[in-house]
């Protein structure tokens, strides 16, 4: 399930952190399958999941600029 900006505004920020390293951690596991040989179940989780951990990040830094 992709997050939105949106919905990643309304968590708290324990919510966002938990969510954040359970993206990483998923990465982590589909590097680590990809480096073994094995081909991806899902291609594009990879970029997906890159993209999730990106927007959460950005998120992060714009309410930290607005304080």
């Amino acid at each position: 399930m992709e997050l939105r900006a949106k919905e990643i505004r309304q968590m708290n920020q324990k919510e966002i952190n938990e969510r954040l390293d359970a993206l990483k951690d998923s990465l982590l596991k589909e590097r680590a399958s990809v480096a073994m040989g094995g081909a991806p179940k899902n291609p594009g989780k990879i970029r997906s999941l890159r993209r999730q951990i990106a927007r959460i990040m950005t998120v992060e830094s714009e309410g930290k600029r607005n304080e």
